[in-house]
This record gives C-alpha cells, structure tokens and sequence, in this order.
C-alpha cells in the first residue's frame, strides 16, 4: 500500500472488508434481479461509519482525512455489486459533502448527521431530461414567494431517487445569469409537490435505484437554501471533484477484482491441451492491463493526495492543478475501464457470455465510468481548457 495508508486507515480498510464479504457479496444476486437492496443496508453501514470516516467530528463524523474514503471506495468493489456501490458512495462522497461545506447547524442537524448515521437515504439532484454533463443547461427553477421558494421542474438519472428522504437539488435562481444563475437547495421528499415520476430501468448497476424526480408548485422554506444564492453551480464544480476522484479509485479496484477472476478462470480452463492462460498471447495481454492498471492507479492516487491536501489538511479550495489532475485520472479510468472487462470477458469465451459468471454483470455496469459524473468528452473539455488550448 502506498505510505499514505497509515495503520487507522488499514484498520477502517478491514472494517469496511468485512462489512462488503459478509454483508454484501452473499446477497449481491439476489439483490440483481429484484433490482434494489434492503434500505436497512444503509443504517448498517452508518453504523460502521463507513459514511462519516472522513467528516468532521462537530458533523457527526470521524474527523479522519479523504484516505479513509478512498480506502472505502477500493474495498466496495469486493460485494460484486456496481449498484449497491454506487447507491452508499452517493450518500457518503456526493450527495453530502456540500452540506458539510456549507450548511448551517441546523441543515447539518436535520440533513448531514441523520445521513452519516444511515438514518436518511440521501440523493443528488443534477441532472436533468434536457441537461446532463452541460450542468448550466439545467431549466429546473426556483421563484421566491415571502419567506419561501417556489421551485418547478425535472431531474433524472438521480441515483437513490427512489427512497430518498432528501435531495440536495441543483436549480435556476436567475435564469438570466446562466451559470451563475444556479443555487442549491436541501428538499425533503415528503414536501408537497414533489414526486418519483418513475424509476428508470438500466443497462447494469441493477441494484441501486435510479428515478426521474418531478417538482410541481414545490414550496420550500428559505432556511433550506444551502450557501449562498446564485452560487451553486461553483460549489457543484468544487463537489464533483468528489465523486469524480472516487469514481476513479473505485473503478481501479474493480478492475483488479477483474482480472484476478480471469486469470483464476485461466487456471482452471483448458483448451487444445493446456490452460489457457498458459498461451502467450493471453499472459502478454494480461501483463499490458495489469501495467496499465497499476499506471491509473497511480494517477488517482496523485489526485487524491493533491485533493485531502487541499480539502483536509489546508481546509481551502480545490485548486485547478488538482481539478486536472482528478479529471485526467477519470479519463483514463474510464477508458481503461472498457479494454479491461471486455477483454476480461473475451478470455471467458462463451462462459463470458453467460450471468453465471460475474464478468457478465461488470461488463455492463462498468459502462457508467465513461458517462456519470461528466461524460469522458466533458473532462477532456475541461482539462484542455485548464491547459490553455
């Protein structure tokens, strides 16, 4: 492990392994085919703190810095459940992190701790019909009305969407503005005018809920605007940088789990006479994606010490030399994601082909590496703008 993992670090890291083998990896089929998980999973993995580590202790946190989150991320991928994955890393490392930067005590007490605690399923309103990686697209607006805000529209692709008990919901203050037009607001589910107009079927990540959320005539008090108005879209680059950077480490995990199976299977299966990972192509093949891997990485890992530096140890902003490197180490994850598990699932054959096996079910969930959190297009947009070009 890298010097960064200190002796805490590795003790969550265990903690957090045997929470996934146990508690996760036995019900990982189960829980594909009836597409959702028990919610009590996420009261349940609060409770091990797999969601505070790395919030601040006056937070209902740990007061641990961003490696205990990354030591998270790498050891999800052993439930063999894309889906479960993503739905506990929204509520830990996306939908959450600005409450923490910027909520008052009282957001925090009503929305923050009940969520670190697993006490509140939480989910991030983005994304809409008409707006994905172009966040400033987004047409989802918001009026005052007296002491409150009147706020119409659709979100989708909202991950936990489902079951939330709130969303933290990007929208239009000033529509005139643009992107500077954008504030976010902390919406309790149970507020009148908002409804799951449905839940999304997908290509993989079966597991995890994702819905197409609707506000008609949505009546939310002021003192649930979080930060300040008309400066959500810059707290959502700051917040992207989050999920991006874990998307990355988690993603480099998986990939080894991956490979690791394949070469198990090699093992075992023969053709023409001996095992087929006895045949020189697939040995050289295996020692290119595995020299690949350990290059991506090392990036993330970069990334993600340039970040806790910056975010837990200065407690300042996310810098654009840091903002380059998160995006750059998500490109090459996300491309190295597909050459890995397609080739992962060709060395299968047929056996590939089939559910039985689990390179069935990561061939298509890796497929959202390269889409959510910005499109692979999206990041190269923004490094070559940070670089000048």
């Amino acid at each position: 492990m890298p010097s960064f993992f200190q002796e805490e670090h590795e003790q969550f890291r265990n903690t957090v392994r045997q929470f996934v083998t146990k508690e996760i990896a036995p019900f990982a089929d189960e829980w594909e085919k009836a597409k959702i998980f028990p919610r009590e999973l996420f009261k349940r993995a609060g409770e091990l703190g797999l969601f505070s580590a790395h919030y601040p202790e006056a937070h209902g946190g740990q007061g641990g810095d961003y490696w205990f989150s990354i030591a998270k991320s790498e050891e999800l991928p052993r439930g063999l459940s894309a889906g479960v994955s993503m739905a506990l890393l929204v509520q830990g490392d996306m939908a959450t992190p600005c409450i923490s930067d910027l909520g008052t005590k009282e957001q925090i007490e009503e929305f923050l701790t009940p969520a670190l605690r697993g006490d509140k399923v939480a989910a991030l309103g983005v994304s809409e019909p008409n707006a994905g990686s172009d966040v400033a697209g987004i047409q989802t607006w918001a009026k005052k009305d007296g002491d409150d805000w009147i706020i119409n529209g659709a979100k989708t692709y909202i991950t936990n969407g489902t079951r939330a008990d709130f969303v933290t919901l990007l929208v239009k203050t000033n529509p005139e503005a643009g992107a500077h037009g954008c504030s976010f607001f902390l919406v309790p589910t149970a507020t009148k005018g908002f409804s799951v107009s449905k839940k999304l079927e997908k290509i993989g990540n079966h597991a995890s809920d994702t819905a197409e959320l609707a506000f008609e005539d949505m009546r939310v008090p002021k003192r649930y605007l979080l930060g300040e108005e008309n400066q959500g879209f810059m707290y959502l680059m700051q917040n992207f940088q989050t999920e991006r950077l874990i998307a990355s480490t988690s993603c480099g995990s998986g990939l080894r789990i991956a490979i690791d199976q394949a070469i198990a299977y090699g093992r075992e299966r023969k053709a023409f006479g001996k095992p087929i990972i006895k045949r020189e192509y697939w040995q050289h093949k295996f020692v290119d994606l595995l020299t690949k891997l350990e290059a991506g990485q090392a990036l993330s890992y970069k990334a993600a010490e340039a970040y806790n530096e910056e975010k837990h140890v200065k407690k300042g902003p996310i810098s654009f030399d840091t903002v380059k490197l998160i995006s750059m180490a998500k490109i090459y994850m996300g491309e190295l994601s597909s050459e890995v598990i397609d080739q992962c699932l060709q060395f299968h054959g047929g056996a590939g082909y089939i559910e039985e096996y689990h390179i069935a079910r990561a061939w298509r969930d890796q497929r959202l590496i390269r889409i959510g959190g910005g499109t692979t297009e999206t990041m190269r947009y923004y490094v070559a703008k940070l670089l000048g070009l």
